[in-house]
């Protein structure tokens, strides 16, 4: 009986952390990053910005004891097999997919730690740990830049004030990029 309790709210849970993920990624592929932020448009350009708002939602949710820091790993869990699935599907062998997603591990806590950094050290900061994960290679605007670190910026302070039952509603902890208050 207690078992059934056990893995029927571990089941709810695991099916949170999906669609949870499912909007973060949502999130990740809205135009205004692509266009008004220039973000390369590429694999790479999308697995920057499904990192940035997993760090900032897992900032948040390991605030939060217990559930939240467990949702934030159900989270994880599911982001990296959907790395893994989409790996294969992109054709990479069997053989090394398991390198590729150790690869990806390595680029998400490293460029979290460098964005991190930005959020507590300032915009200056953020901004060269921008300009050397999102836009390595490439040449944005200053606009652009800064366009991306003020919504960062923005959305790391209104996740800091969200309690685990509005980062997990429907609705979503990511607000729409059109959102005025969202807006640098």
């Amino acid at each position: 009986m207690i078992f059934d309790r056990f893995s029927a709210a571990r089941r709810r849970r695991r099916r949170l952390a999906e669609d949870v993920y499912m909007r973060l990624v949502n999130r990740a592929r809205d135009g205004w990053f692509y266009d008004t932020a220039e973000v390369p448009d590429t694999v790479d350009g999308r697995f920057d910005m499904i990192v940035i708002h997993a760090h900032l939602l897992f900032r948040r949710m390991g605030a939060i004891p217990g559930e939240g820091q467990d949702l934030a790993q159900d989270i994880f869990d599911v982001m990296f097999r959907d790395m893994d699935r989409s790996l294969r599907e992109m054709g990479v062998g069997d053989l090394s997919v398991g390198k590729h997603v150790k690869g990806m591990a390595r680029a998400f806590y490293g460029r979290g730690g460098a964005y991190e950094e930005g959020l507590t050290g300032g915009r200056d900061v953020l901004r060269r740990a921008l300009r050397e994960n999102v836009y390595r290679n490439t040449e944005p605007s200053d606009a652009a830049v800064d366009a991306l670190a003020s919504y960062m910026e923005t959305l790391a302070a209104r996740l800091d004030s969200q309690p685990l039952e509005a980062l997990t509603a429907e609705t979503g902890p990511f607000p729409p990029v059109a959102d005025k208050e969202m807006q640098p």
